[in-house]
């Protein structure tokens, strides 16, 4: 049995063009405004913090900066460490009120990995025992992992590391 799927399905909000207008279109600038309504649970000087209208589980937040960036990429680093550090205060506000027996932090960056609202967003997912959500299904070939490491290691201009014995080893 083949499966399509659909990304759109996703999102209660018309597409958003990730070229174009995107802050006068933007439903999460709308609710950082006020303009479009949602159960805010938090909000900071920089950041704003609201349940997902499509929860994953029970307590699913959405952490957004206030200030329109489109994704990972666009970000600058202040910014981001505001997002980080209060999603890091809902993960713990999850687990002590929710009992969240863990936590995910999800972000997506492009259309190819379901980005369906193009202002930067962490999800904030808590995690329960047996809720049975997989989150990397593990579907690359690990064979290439020498081939990806050394693309990464040259794109970080980092040097590179000695081999292990393990590495060393492996065909």
């Amino acid at each position: 049995m083949s499966l399509t799927f659909d990304p759109q399905w996703l999102s209660r909000y018309p597409a958003q063009d990730s070229i174009g207008d995107a802050v006068s279109s933007c439903v999460f600038c709308g609710i950082a405004s006020g303009d479009v309504e949602a159960h805010v649970i938090a909000e900071t000087a920089d950041t704003l913090c609201f349940l997902d209208h499509l929860p994953a589980t029970y307590g699913h937040v959405l952490v957004v900066p206030k200030q329109h960036f489109q994704d990972l990429l666009d970000i600058p680093e202040v910014p981001f460490q505001h997002v980080m550090a209060t999603a890091k205060q809902v993960a713990n506000a999850l687990r002590d009120s929710c009992g969240a027996s863990g936590i995910n932090l999800v972000h997506a960056t492009g259309q190819a990995a379901h980005q369906t609202v193009f202002h930067f967003h962490v999800h904030v997912v808590p995690r329960y025992d047996g809720d049975s959500i997989v989150v990397f299904p593990r579907l690359a070939d690990p064979a290439h992992k020498h081939e990806v490491a050394q693309r990464l290691r040259t794109a970080l201009n980092a040097p590179q590391p000695s081999k292990t014995k393990a590495e060393g080893s492996q065909p």
